[in-house]
């Protein structure tokens, strides 16, 4: 909150120093000449305080954020996700429990943060009953939970709020440009596979064999099994989740279905996403919780929905915020003016394709050791990124592309990653009492720097491919008027 006040009166006070020096650029669209406009007079700070609710409401990913947690937090407070969870996890052989930990940690994002609090414990309980080192199975955890933050095999929050903010960042250069949640699924989806091969090595080929066999002393709580209740309350979930998606199916393959439009297109479909994904998760969450005794009436769903947006007052606030910030960057015409002089800048340089692709990731990366959170950090510097590679001739969609991967790469190894004191730490001390941030960050430094050379070398050769990273996603974009 206090980084977008900042950052809003730092742009009040550069608009009113940019537009005495005379700062403006030509529109690489339209060519004509956009110039800076003072926000430091009586108009603009009426403006300010007049429209900030207006700001605020139509702030793009809070809307969709707040739809898709309604439906997020039945299956995470019913007991659905953390079932499945281990559920994955404790079935497969001992061969594979290393990537099934790696993989179910890059499923959990569809529960937001879930998988740091959950996913941790189970794996180094699992590690500890294997008479394997815990430490590593609690690094692999970290590691796909955190490494492979935006890898997903299906839709998470993330994905809309970083689609609403790319689509404002684009239409300061383009008004009328749409990014859909689906921007980067193509990539991000494919890029699961290979995070959870690469982890893989790295635990058991790196970590593993560095920390050696488990030391010697008290024994250690493991996770209770899943009982037969929970077995079928997962059989009922699994059951409701594939007739919703036989419905939807129904709705989106047959070109008159429900969720095509006169043409047959599937924009009604993609506009429809966020609250399929809400209505899937909530409906798998209220089977299993019929069958398990958590969801025992109406009023039970409603409570956990209703608490669920409770633990969401500090994303709103900060959504308020930076809202705010984001409304004042535009109308100073900051954004584009610096968009245009950054990519003419790269331009004369010969700064472009991959060394490009490379900078922008490590810059992210960098940014990230020092703001984790994810949407805020894409909130302050997609208004300049996503406007300079649109003129760079890169489209909005492959510009998120290249920001997930940097944002991820480094969030295992951020000292401001909240959930490294909270809940990381705490887990690594019942089986090493010694173990601090060192410990930890020397455990994940080896999966950062894999992860970000393997997923930034695959995003390299699939936009030099030319294929797109989603749907509906273009990986260039042509600036003539």
């Amino acid at each position: 909150m206090t980084i977008f006040i900042l950052l809003a009166v730092a742009v009040i006070f550069g608009s009113w120093l940019a537009e005495r020096l005379g700062f403006s650029a030509t529109h690489p669209v339209t060519g004509q000449p956009v110039t800076a406009v003072n926000l430091l007079t009586t108009t603009h700070m009426r403006r300010l305080l007049s429209e900030a609710v207006k700001n605020f409401i139509e702030f793009k990913p809070l809307g969709v954020v707040l739809a898709a947690m309604i439906g997020i937090g039945v299956a995470e407070r019913s007991g659905l996700i953390e079932t499945a969870l281990r559920a994955l996890v404790e079935s497969v052989a001992a061969r594979w429990v290393t990537p099934a930990i790696i993989l179910a940690g890059m499923l959990s994002h569809s529960a937001a943060d879930a998988g740091f609090v959950i996913l941790p414990p189970i794996a180094g309980a699992i590690y500890a009953r294997m008479g394997r080192n815990p430490l590593a199975g609690i690094a692999a955890a970290v590691a796909g939970v955190g490494g492979g933050f935006s890898a997903n095999l299906v839709l998470s929050p993330l994905d809309p709020m970083l689609a609403g903010l790319t689509e404002t960042a684009a239409q300061m250069l383009q008004p009328g440009y749409t990014v859909l949640a689906t921007a980067n699924y193509y990539f991000l989806s494919t890029s699961v596979l290979m995070l959870v091969v690469v982890a893989t090595w790295v635990s058991n080929r790196l970590i593993e064999p560095r920390l050696g066999p488990p030391a010697t002393g008290p024994a250690v709580d493991a996770a209770e099994p899943i009982t037969r209740q929970q077995k079928r309350g997962l059989i009922a979930a699994g059951i409701t989740c594939g007739l919703f998606l036989a419905l939807v199916l129904l709705m989106t393959v047959p070109k008159s279905g429900l969720l095509r439009d006169a043409n047959g297109g599937l924009k009604p479909f993609f506009d429809s996403l966020i609250v399929l994904v809400m209505l899937v998760f909530m409906l798998s969450g209220i089977a299993y919780g019929a069958v398990t005794r958590t969801v025992r009436s109406d009023r039970d769903a409603a409570r956990m929905m209703s608490e669920t947006m409770a633990t969401m007052g500090t994303y709103i606030v900060l959504a308020f915020f930076a809202a705010q910030a984001l409304a004042l960057f535009e109308w100073s015409r900051l954004a584009p003016i610096l968009a245009v002089e950054s990519a003419n800048l790269l331009k004369r340089a010969s700064f472009e394709g991959a060394p490009l692709f490379i900078g922008v990731i490590i810059i992210v990366a960098a940014i990230n050791m020092l703001m984790s959170s994810s949407s805020a950090k894409w909130a302050i510097i997609a208004p300049v990124f996503v406007p300079m590679m649109m003129v760079l001739g890169y489209a909005p969609e492959t510009t998120q592309a290249l920001y997930r991967v940097g944002d991820s790469v480094t969030n295992i190894i951020t000292p401001l990653n909240y959930y490294l004191p909270s809940i990381i730490i705490p887990v690594c001390r019942r089986y090493d009492p010694k173990a601090g941030l060192g410990t930890v960050v020397a455990l994940m430094l080896p999966y950062s720097i894999a992860f970000g050379i393997a997923w930034s070398a695959m995003l390299i050769a699939w936009i030099y491919l030319g294929w797109p990273v989603g749907p509906d996603a273009p990986l260039l974009y042509s600036v003539s008027p």
